[in-house]
């Protein structure tokens, strides 16, 4: 067993980790970290969570307690400023130490703590200790087009679309039932702080416009790009042996619905004769595969686990 330490359990990503966390297999809770319920027992999250569970205690005492593995489910500023401990595997959340070009980080995130090794399991395998989670836009974007990046004339254009969770847990007004049920808005047009990490990772100009939909959870993000390659055999060559994302038959389009609770992605390939533009569509659960799914699977792989240890992947859900 490998002990495993959660902090900023009480947002979004931090109670999706500590599910997988508590399903795992191989990994054993040893501290919650949580500054807002620090000193109150785990139930104070969610009733279900019996007393078997430590307490929580602060996000610094968490920090300390000398867990193999620690997740940071912080916001940016506060992972940014956040000092691992020695001989501890990390892997953040947060968008704080994606960004590899000093300029471009302060610019997007206010600082420049510096960049971790970037962990997207399937096309980018995290090396070390210092694991700089991915996304939930730029891991949809990156497993449609990684695979045929080389191959791409000119820039990339992604329209994406994710659930209201995918804002975090903090009050906002733009997060509002009253803004966004009966809605669909896109925001942050052409100025999202994913724009510059797919572009990082891809190596090509991102055209990206992401939108809010009035479901909890679930992001779909449709890629355009112009290609002379096969696209559909790249993709199934990239991901045949992965059990984390299936590409669809031809025809089939991906949907929220498969993925929603899930820490899989699923990938549709079509084309339009028109234009010539090929379309890359990847479906996934902006809090599963997007986050708290792929931290556990970059956390596996860095111990040495089972890769889709403590992973919600098999199964029919309804």
């Amino acid at each position: 067993m490998h002990s495993a330490a959660i902090l900023g359990t009480a947002g979004y990503s931090g109670q999706e980790t500590l599910d997988r966390v508590l399903a795992h297999p191989n990994l054993e809770l040893v501290a919650l970290g949580s500054d807002s319920l620090a000193g109150e027992g785990a139930a104070a999250l969610d009733p279900r969570l019996n007393g078997s569970l430590p307490s929580f205690v602060s996000n610094a005492d968490a920090a300390a307690s000398g867990a193999d593995i620690l997740f940071l489910c912080l916001d940016n500023a506060a992972a940014a400023s956040f000092e691992p401990p020695a001989d501890t595997i990390v892997v953040d959340l947060s968008g704080a130490h994606r960004l590899a070009d000093e300029a471009a980080a302060r610019t997007w995130y206010g600082s420049a703590p510096g960049a971790w090794s970037y962990g997207l399991p399937e096309l980018y395998r995290a090396k070390g200790p210092l694991i700089a989670n991915p996304g939930c836009y730029a891991t949809a974007a990156l497993l449609a087009l990684g695979p045929i990046a080389h191959a791409v004339d000119g820039h990339v254009v992604v329209d994406a679309k994710s659930g209201v969770s995918g804002a975090g847990r903090t009050l906002k007004a733009t997060s509002h039932a009253g803004s966004v049920l009966e809605n669909l808005s896109p925001y942050a047009v052409g100025a999202h702080r994913h724009a510059p990490e797919i572009a990082q990772q891809l190596g090509l100009p991102v055209c990206f416009v992401p939108h809010l939909l009035p479901v909890r959870r679930g992001l779909l993000a449709t890629c355009y790009v112009q290609t002379d390659a096969d696209v559909r055999a790249l993709l199934d060559e990239a991901y045949a042996g992965s059990p984390v994302v299936r590409v669809l038959p031809e025809g089939v389009t991906p949907e929220l619905a498969r993925v929603q609770g899930t820490d899989a992605a699923e990938i549709g390939v079509f084309a339009d004769s028109e234009t010539a533009t090929t379309i890359v569509i990847c479906a996934l659960d902006n809090l599963g595969k997007g986050a708290a799914g792929q931290a556990v699977q970059n956390g596996n792989l860095a111990l040495g686990l089972d890769e889709t240890a403590g992973l919600r992947l098999s199964g029919v859900l309804v």
